[in-house]
């Protein structure tokens, strides 16, 4: 199931949105993971760049709002994920083959 949501529009025009659990930049991805500002290692340059930012998405400074929106997209993008039948199949079939690696099969 694809889903879209609209997060912010940059200066420059391009759409912020979460696409299939992507925050993603003009269309192409940019994250999977939102980091709060108070834990990012350049808080205090993207604070100083960005005022009002809480939030990085990749390259992507957002505000406490369009975090807001963006992690929920992303969420029920993962709770759909985790109940798709193929979605667990896949990673079961993914341990199956890192054991096995690590078992010596190559």
């Amino acid at each position: 199931m694809n889903m879209n949501t609209y997060v912010k529009t940059t200066q420059d025009g391009r759409k912020v949105e979460v696409i299939d659990g992507w925050l993603c930049l003009g269309g192409a991805r940019e994250t999977d993971t939102l980091v709060p500002l108070i834990e990012h290692p350049n808080r205090q340059a993207i604070s100083k760049a960005v005022p009002g930012a809480t939030h990085m998405g990749g390259r992507i400074p957002l505000r406490h709002d369009e975090a807001a929106i963006a992690q929920g997209a992303m969420d029920i993008a993962k709770r759909d994920f985790a109940n798709d039948p193929v979605a667990i199949s896949e990673r079961f079939r993914k341990v199956v083959w890192a054991k096995a690696q690590l078992e010596g099969v190559e």
